[in-house]
């Protein structure tokens, strides 16, 4: 263990308090617990100090941060869309370290661990003028994040985004960067369900195997709110404000539909997930379900339709479904 290691613990521990954590708020709105999301100030001076409030309670921010970390696999999409690049961000799940669709922007970014085990002498390390987290994952790290320097979490990691995004572009002094970023992304969802027409009455089901089960995904996911946004049907086991639901083999037909898309999620170099997956769809009972005899199973990007989770993905992911549905 280094000595600066061994000293950042001391002062972590000996440091002083934080502000107790609030709850509250409407998710549903547009905004965090913290009504982060409508707070957002003009854009600062350089020595201004801003108060963001956010699920752990308040911080300050002076000025416009310039050296950014960030803590979650959504949170580096979405400041990567407001122009910014981070000094360090944790490993993209799936990249080796950086998902395939924000690699050539993180060219020189420090990796800091994996989402969910986050490097503290590493970040330390940085110097950052801000820390981007989320309760979900770092909650009990948080004390020891803010030691190092000014730290914001966002609430939760479903598939609502935007909330996210909003109260991120606040944080980080970018309000009308993250605003025009929404409308336009908006606009394409329009201009996508103008297009696809009757094509959304499709019932799109949303599968996912991995070496935990197979699992039907519902509306609160990533690809269950944009499904949603665009207006596509759901299947009745899958049209509901839920995360998602482990099914057996006896319960297959909750996958039906009139389209399937699934991922397989495993490790690189493992078949032991896809020849499960194989084995469902080979068995009678499958091959049985309305989407198997009008051959519209189609398996997509775990990366753009689960795992990345921000803004970039998401307009990839408005193009894949435009793709699958021949719409261009």
């Amino acid at each position: 263990m280094s000595a600066f290691f061994l000293l950042f613990m001391m002062i972590v521990l000996a440091g002083c308090g934080t502000k107790a954590p609030e709850t509250g708020g409407n998710a549903a709105n547009g905004t965090d617990s913290k009504g982060a999301a409508s707070s957002a100030a003009p854009a600062a001076k350089a020595d201004e100090v801003r108060k963001i409030k956010h699920i752990m309670g308040e911080t300050e921010i002076k000025g416009t941060p310039k050296r950014v970390v960030v803590l979650t696999n959504e949170g580096t999409d979405a400041v990567l869309a407001l122009g910014i690049k981070p000094v360090g961000a944790i490993q993209s799940w799936e990249g080796e370290p950086w998902h395939d669709h924000i690699k050539a922007e993180m060219d020189g970014v420090a990796v800091l661990g994996y989402e969910d085990q986050p490097n503290l002498e590493a970040i330390a390390q940085l110097n950052p003028d801000i820390i981007i987290g989320n309760k979900v994952r770092h909650e009990k790290i948080y004390d020891q994040l803010t030691k190092i320097a000014p730290t914001v979490f966002s609430e939760e990691l479903s598939g609502r985004w935007k909330i996210n995004f909003t109260f991120y572009a606040d944080a980080l002094n970018r309000k009308a960067e993250g605003e025009k970023a929404l409308m336009e992304f908006d606009q394409r969802v329009a201009d996508a369900k103008t297009k696809l027409g009757p094509k959304l009455a499709s019932k799109v089901s949303i599968v996912k195997f991995s070496f935990k089960g197979t699992q039907i995904y519902k509306k609160d996911t990533f690809s269950g709110v944009l499904l949603e946004q665009i207006g596509f049907a759901r299947p009745a086991s899958q049209d509901k404000p839920e995360f998602a639901e482990m099914i057996s083999q006896e319960k297959m037909d909750l996958m039906d539909g009139d389209i399937l898309f699934y991922w397989v999620s495993e490790s690189k170099g493992k078949s032991e997930v896809s020849n499960k997956a194989k084995e469902w769809f080979d068995s009678p009972v499958f091959k049985n379900l309305n989407v198997a005899k009008n051959n519209k199973v189609f398996k997509v990007n775990e990366t753009i339709w689960n795992t990345a989770g921000g803004i970039k993905a998401a307009n990839l992911l408005l193009d894949d479904i435009l793709k699958r549905f021949e719409v261009k």
